[in-house]
């Protein structure tokens, strides 16, 4: 699951960044609008969580005019506005409202909660080298031959594609396969990461990050 975070006080943004890591999260990070435009403007995010008020302005006017032209992704609101008013304005473009200060906890379940939510995923094809994914059809292709893939194998792919040649952490690929539902120690992912490279065929694509988990490289 991918979230970008927009906070322009860089100590609660390293300390939002940090927790959702920790979590299994893949975050990417902006200090202000322009910045968090355009990461949105070139990759797919599972939720959004957003300060609600930047130094480029109040963000709730960004979220309902992306609303308006049809912006679907669950988006989180960070505010030390606390007013009944308040909550029920941002409510009305927000999926949910999150009043400062607050646990990291709390952000961090209620992130889960949208991102599983908000089916915000990546486009219906996805491509990275040689390789090619149809989620609508369920298709995985290398060179443009078929693959025979498990279902908990397509969705650890397409875990990996979606990040787009970023290292993605263990937790996040087995949130994926398994919902939760495998110990982190488990070696079930290790397992099926080999059984994944012996169908995806020479050259190697997929490659360890020591530390953190698995990572698509030519």
């Amino acid at each position: 699951m991918r979230v970008l975070v927009t906070e322009d006080d860089e100590n609660l943004l390293i300390a939002v960044e940090l927790s959702l890591r920790g979590s299994g999260f893949a975050v990417d990070v902006a200090s202000d609008l322009p910045d968090a435009d355009e990461a949105l403007s070139v990759n797919a995010y599972d939720c959004v969580v957003l300060d609600r008020m930047l130094p480029a302005g109040d963000s709730l006017g960004y979220v309902s005019g992306r609303r308006r032209d049809g912006w679907d992704v669950p988006v989180l609101l960070l505010t030390a506005r606390d007013a009944v008013a308040d909550r029920v304005e941002g409510l009305a473009w927000a999926d949910d409202y999150l009043v400062k200060p607050f646990a990291m906890a709390e952000l961090v379940l209620r992130v889960r909660s949208l991102c599983r939510r908000g089916d915000a995923g990546p486009a219906p094809v996805l491509r990275y080298l040689d390789l090619e994914l149809d989620t609508g059809r369920h298709e995985a292709r290398r060179g443009g031959v078929l693959l025979t893939l498990t279902g908990k194998e397509f969705a650890v792919l397409r875990t990996l594609l979606s990040a787009a040649g970023q290292p993605v952490r263990r937790r996040e690929l087995t949130d994926a396969a398994w919902d939760e539902q495998v110990a982190p120690t488990s070696n079930v992912l290790e397992v099926l990461i080999a059984q994944l490279r012996h169908k995806l065929g020479p050259p190697p694509v997929i490659h360890t990050v020591r530390g953190v988990g698995y990572v698509l490289r030519g």
